[in-house]
């Protein structure tokens, strides 16, 4: 589904979207409100998100449409430097967000990744929007039940994943096989909770775990810093 105020930007996602065998455009929205109602109908796997609409503004649309039973994930689609609200969006439970100028072939990646499940969080952009936004506002207390019940093993994991890296890089990482390194993620999901590895790097910058321009509060072993794709 997608949804942006604009027709002609909307007609353009849609005919990006259209064109490919496996992917189908069932419906768009002009505003947060009307998103709400058509995700509830029709139930889409994925919807591209606009933040910035008049009346219900994607944000509230994130939160509202990530809460429905069919549970669609939700990919935003920003400027960034217009729009202050993508951290919220991610914690409102946002798989990612990908820049509006990407090329079609990287949003119909991004698309395929957050449909499969998984985060995703624009390369060019990711380190600026976790150090803007977490220097911004102080982080809500830490998770210590859900974060007590992680192995030392899967906390590792987390800290690699919440410095951009994929199953592959964690596993060369941690010297173990990239299944193994796939066990760990599904495990610490499940223990903490959460829907995706972009959830994963919030929890770990808010709860302290990472401080946005400096190395882990806890990491088992190495220098983390944010950055790659956090695919």
């Amino acid at each position: 589904m997608v949804v942006d105020d604009q027709a002609i930007v909307r007609a353009g996602f849609a005919a990006i979207v259209d064109a490919e065998p496996d992917l189908t455009v069932v419906g768009e929205a002009g505003d947060g409100a009307a998103a709400v109602s058509l995700a509830a109908r029709a139930a889409p796997d994925l919807v591209l998100m606009d933040i910035r609409m008049p009346g219900m503004d994607g944000l509230t649309a994130t939160r509202l449409i990530t809460a429905l039973a069919s549970r669609p994930r939700v990919l935003v689609l920003t400027t960034f430097d217009l729009d202050v609200y993508v951290y919220e969006a991610l914690r409102a439970g946002s798989s990612g967000f990908l820049l509006k100028d990407a090329q079609p072939e990287d949003l119909l990646a991004a698309i395929r990744v957050v449909a499969a499940g998984d985060g995703i969080l624009a390369p060019a952009v990711t380190r600026r929007l976790i150090d803007t936004f977490a220097q911004g506002a102080p982080p809500p207390p830490v998770v210590t039940g859900a974060l007590e019940q992680l192995t030392p093993r899967e906390r590792q994991v987390l800290l690699l994943i919440a410095s951009g890296l994929t199953n592959a890089e964690i596993g060369a990482e941690l010297g173990v096989a990239t299944g193994t390194v796939k066990t760990h993620v599904n495990a610490l999901l499940t223990k903490l909770g959460l829907r995706d590895r972009v959830q994963v790097t919030i929890l770990a910058y808010e709860s302290g775990l990472i401080r946005p321009r400096g190395t882990p509060a806890d990491a088992a072993s190495g220098t983390t810093t944010c950055g790659g794709s956090g695919v």
